[in-house]
């Protein structure tokens, strides 16, 4: 006897839960957590019962119908992709890789390629690798935003950022702006100089860097530093000429061309910010389309799902 967890590994239309949404089914059949709010748990029960008899994992799916979609509080029905195994050690961080469909379905996988491309999505995923899905279940920090310049739309940054659970640091090389009375929404505060900041912070495929300092003695050793760290976002403000100017300054310290092609400069989305609070949105916003690999453009005219790919690649 032992226990099983069922994971939600796609879906497609409207879902109740999203993808790594779990459901543990101990052996004395008490439950923890939810696959679907309620609309197919019954079933999943079930499945479990035999995946902890056979002990073989398998992928089940589950069609949503309108009724079930509106008892859950959904407008409309969806389908998902549930994977039933037994339960292993329960991971704190990092990337489980298991194979969910193919040859050696329940495999556990160890790809640091892979498990390094998942981390830096920060999200749980399938991937197609020949004639097996993988399932990447990501278990990882919350992102981190780094902003280098203590100034009003840092805390507005911060402020935003830590709505959605994301930790923030702010770091300037002025004692008079980085306070903690100026950027009250900051984790951390640090008062130092580029190189010793990202030093400091060390940024990772999950940290996203924004500079607003507007000061060549500050903006150019951070960007050219970011650049050289695994940040899946690096940005910073300034008007076109200006922007040009330092690629031209980055370039001579021997930034090649291909490096600040990953810059975002001017920082953000083009939704007619004005004050330090909407163009911490916009920024804010361009960052979360970056880590989604979206374009930010208007959801009305996207052709792709809402809430992102998350089908199983021999679904449509």
């Amino acid at each position: 006897m032992t226990d099983v967890v069922a994971t939600v590994v796609a879906t497609r239309s409207s879902a109740p839960r999203p993808i790594g949404s779990k459901l543990i089914v101990r052996e004395d059949g008490s439950l923890e957590g939810s696959v679907s709010g309620g609309c197919v748990e019954s079933d999943v029960i079930v499945a479990a019962q035999e995946v902890r008899e056979t002990g073989v994992p398998r992928l089940v799916t589950y069609g949503i119908t309108e009724d079930m979609a509106i008892d859950v509080g959904l407008p409309c029905g969806g389908e998902i992709d549930v994977f039933i195994e037994p339960l292993g050690d329960v991971v704190d961080s990092g990337v489980v890789l298991t194979v969910v469909a193919g040859e050696g379905v329940g495999e556990k996988l160890h790809d640091a390629e892979l498990e390094h491309a998942a981390l830096r999505r920060g999200c749980s995923h399938v991937i197609q690798l020949e004639d097996r899905t993988v399932f990447a279940d990501v278990f990882a920090e919350p992102p981190r935003l780094f902003v280098y310049g203590a100034v009003d739309t840092a805390e507005a940054l911060c402020a935003a950022a830590k709505l959605i659970g994301w930790r923030t640091i702010v770091a300037d090389a002025r004692p008079r702006f980085a306070t903690a009375q100026r950027i009250p929404s900051a984790d951390e505060l640090l008062v130092v100089w580029p190189e010793e900041a990202l030093a400091k912070v060390a940024p990772d495929a999950a940290t996203a860097i924004v500079v607003l300092t507007h000061d060549d003695k500050f903006d150019l050793p951070l960007v050219e530093g970011a650049l050289a760290t695994d940040a899946f976002y690096v940005g910073w403000l300034g008007s076109r000429r200006n922007q040009q100017r330092r690629r031209g300054l980055l370039v001579e310290a021997g930034v090649a061309e291909d490096e600040l092609d990953r810059i975002s400069g001017p920082s953000g989305l083009d939704v007619g910010a004005d004050s330090p609070a909407e163009t911490a949105v916009s920024i804010l916003a361009e960052i979360l389309a970056v880590r989604a690999g979206r374009s930010g453009g208007r959801l009305r005219d996207a052709k792709a799902r809402i809430h992102g790919e998350s089908t199983l690649s021999n679904k449509k």
